[in-house]
């Protein structure tokens, strides 16, 4: 059977983090979890400790000293998963914006369909996403178009942060050449595996803005989204050296 494991980073999920990781193992097809806790002050990594009792061989955690952005988190995560031979490596956040219901969808783009890195797409059937303020969505849409039209990629949700990569993928990138640290690292990584020939599909998805807790967004982060595009529009992109 091919082994699956979900990456879910986490800072400050203490709302959602217990019940997105029973979802998560109610699914069929025995995924695990791997979760990347950036030393939340609200308990978050104490729930997942108590939670590892109960699932010892399926919940894993990697704990670090701080909030040190969403790329590093995710590469983290990528690292541990490669060496510990997973087949499919997921990217999930925490607080239901991602339905764990569309898991398997991911996976069978991949292992059915022929996909390297499937991605969950808010925007290859229309728009689909809800409970976001407007200017959000019209913000997230359009700078999807932007790097389109700047890096020449045919995704719609250049964004995305609901994936599946099979394990050659993430063996194939230099994960420690990636630059960006916060949603542009969403950008790099499918802009590399696009430059690097693997095959992408967009899975479409409704995304809902989260329930419980707090978002992690800001403006620096789109900045660097913004300014990143450019640069990565000009640099090699190699293969890692074996």
């Amino acid at each position: 059977m091919d082994s699956k494991i979900v990456i879910i980073p986490t800072y400050n999920e203490k709302e959602n983090i217990e019940k997105i990781i029973r979802a998560v193992f109610s699914l069929d097809g025995l995924f695990h979890i791997l979760v990347i806790e950036d030393g939340s002050p609200d308990g978050t990594a104490q729930i997942v400790k108590g939670l590892q009792a109960e699932f010892p061989e399926r919940l894993h955690m990697i704990e670090r000293k701080g909030k040190l952005g969403l790329g590093t988190a995710y590469i983290a995560g990528f690292k541990w998963s490669v060496e510990h031979g997973y087949d499919y490596i997921f990217e999930m956040d925490a607080d239901f914006s991602h339905n764990p219901q569309d898991l398997p969808l991911l996976y069978n783009a991949c292992s059915e369909g022929g996909a390297d890195l499937a991605i969950g797409s808010r925007y290859c059937n229309g728009v689909s996403v809800i409970n976001w303020p407007i200017g959000r969505v019209v913000m997230s849409y359009f700078a999807s178009v932007y790097v389109r039209t700047i890096l020449g990629m045919k995704v719609y949700d250049t964004t995305a942060g609901f994936k599946c990569y099979r394990r050659k993928v993430l063996e194939t990138i230099d994960l420690d050449k990636v630059k960006m640290k916060g949603y542009g690292f969403q950008i790099e990584m499918k802009y590399s595996t696009y430059r690097l020939g693997f095959k992408i599909i967009e899975v479409p998805i409704i995304f809902v803005d989260r329930k419980e807790g707090t978002s992690k967004m800001s403006s620096g982060i789109f900045g660097e989204a913004f300014w990143g595009v450019l640069g990565m529009r000009f640099r090699k992109i190699r293969p890692k050296c074996i």
